[in-house]
C-alpha cells in the first residue's frame, strides 16, 4: 500500500505542475534518422526524431546572445535529480553561487532530470524556472519543461545523436 500511495502523490505532483498539453507535439520531421534529437535553437525547439518522417517537437530555452552553440555531439550521461555545479563562467559571472546545489533543491537549475552531452559542459535538463522555456536564457544548455525533459528521458539512450542548429 506504501507504494501505491507514493505512485499516486508522483503522478498527482507531476499532473499539478505540468505546463499545458499542447507543448509537446507529434509532428512530420523529415532529413534525420530515427532516434536523433534536433534542437533548432531560432525556433527554440527540440525534435525527438521517431523515423518515418515524424518526430516528437518540444518547446526549449536555448542559449543567450553569445552563449549558443551549433555543432553535433551525442547524449553521454542520463541522470534524474542530479546535482548541479555551476561552470566556470557561469560561476565567474554569478560568484556567490555555491559550488554544489543538491539534486531536488528548488534551487538547482536542472530539474528533475539532465541528459549531458559528450564533448562539454553542456546538457539538455528540466528547470524550475518554466517561465525560461521558450526563451534565449542559458549559457548554452537546453532548457526544458520538467515533464518534458522525463518524457524525453524515459525515450533516448546513451550515444544517442544531437544536432544543434540555428
Amino acid at each position: 500500500m506504501p507504494i501505491l500511495s507514493a505512485i499516486v502523490l508522483i503522478l498527482c505532483t507531476l499532473i499539478a505542475t505540468a505546463a499545458p498539453a499542447a507543448a509537446r507535439e507529434f509532428v512530420r520531421f523529415d532529413g534525420y534518422r530515427g532516434s536523433a534529437i534536433v534542437i533548432k535553437t531560432s525556433e527554440r525547439k527540440l525534435y525527438y526524431v521517431l523515423g518515418d518522417g515524424r518526430a516528437i517537437r518540444y518547446p526549449v530555452g536555448v542559449g543567450k546572445a553569445g552563449k549558443q552553440w551549433t555543432g553535433a555531439t551525442h547524449i553521454d550521461g542520463k541522470y534524474l535529480r542530479p546535482d548541479w555545479s555551476p561552470p566556470v563562467a557561469v560561476k565567474r559571472d554569478k560568484p556567490a553561487l555555491p559550488d554544489v546545489i543538491a539534486g531536488g533543491s528548488p534551487r538547482n537549475p536542472m530539474g528533475e532530470a539532465a541528459l549531458t552531452l559528450s564533448g562539454g559542459e553542456y546538457a539538455i535538463h528540466g528547470t524550475n524556472v518554466p517561465g525560461s522555456v521558450g526563451g534565449f536564457v542559458s549559457y548554452g544548455c537546453i532548457r526544458m519543461y520538467n515533464h518534458d525533459i522525463v518524457d524525453l528521458y524515459g525515450r533516448v539512450r546513451v550515444g544517442t545523436p544531437v544536432v544543434v542548429t540555428r
